[in-house]
C-alpha cells in the first residue's frame, strides 16, 4: 500500500504542479489585461468592454484552479488551536475525520458543478455581454478545481492511515 500511495502522490503533485502554472498565468493576464485597458482609456481615450469581463474569468477560474495548488502546499487555512496541544496520533484521526468531511463536500460539489457544466455545455449558454463566453468554460473551472481538491484530500486520508498503521508516532510523542 505504500508504494500505491507513494505513486498517486507523485502523479497528483504532477498535475497540481502543472495546474498551478495554468492559474498562474490566468492570474498573471489580468494585470496585462488591465494595464492595457489603462492605456487605450487614458492615453487615447478609447476603453475597451471585454477587459473587465476578461479579468473577472481569469481570476475566478484561477481561484478554483488554485484551492488543490494551495492545498497541496500545506496553505490552506488551517485552525490548529484546539488540536495543537493533542499527541500526534490523536491529530491525525483528527485529520482523517476532517478529510473525509471535506472529501464529502467536494465530491457533492464536483457533481453539482460538473451537472451545470454539461448542462451549459449541452444548450449552449452564452454570457450576456459583448463579449459572449461560452458559460461552460469558465465553469469547468468549478469540477476540475474540486475534484483535484477531493484528490488532494483523499491523498492525506490514505498517508494518515498509512501513519497509523506503522505506528510512525513513538518518536514524535517521545520527544
Amino acid at each position: 500500500m505504500k508504494s500505491f500511495v507513494a505513486l498517486y502522490s507523485s502523479i497528483l503533485n504532477k498535475i497540481t504542479d502543472f495546474v498551478g502554472v495554468i492559474a498562474g498565468i490566468l492570474l498573471f493576464i489580468p494585470a496585462i489585461v488591465v494595464f492595457y485597458e489603462v492605456v487605450m482609456r487614458g492615453l487615447f481615450n478609447s476603453p475597451t468592454e471585454w477587459s473587465i469581463e476578461l479579468s473577472i474569468y481569469c481570476v475566478l477560474v484561477a481561484g478554483f484552479l488554485g484551492m488543490a495548488v494551495a492545498y497541496g502546499a500545506g496553505k490552506h487555512i488551517r485552525v490548529d488551536i484546539l488540536i495543537m496541544n493533542l499527541s500526534p496520533k490523536t491529530r491525525c484521526y483528527i485529520e482523517i475525520g476532517t478529510s473525509i468531511v471535506g472529501a464529502f463536500f467536494c465530491a457533492v460539489f464536483f457533481m453539482e458543478a460538473l451537472d451545470m457544466t454539461l448542462l451549459s455545455l449541452e444548450i449552449n449558454r452564452t454570457a450576456p455581454s459583448t463579449f459572449k463566453v461560452p458559460l461552460w468554460i469558465p465553469q469547468s473551472a468549478l469540477p476540475i478545481g474540486m475534484g483535484l481538491l477531493f484528490l488532494h484530500f483523499v491523498k492525506t486520508i490514505l498517508e494518515d492511515i498509512l501513519k497509523i498503521a506503522e505506528d510512525d508516532f513513538a518518536k514524535e510523542e517521545n520527544k
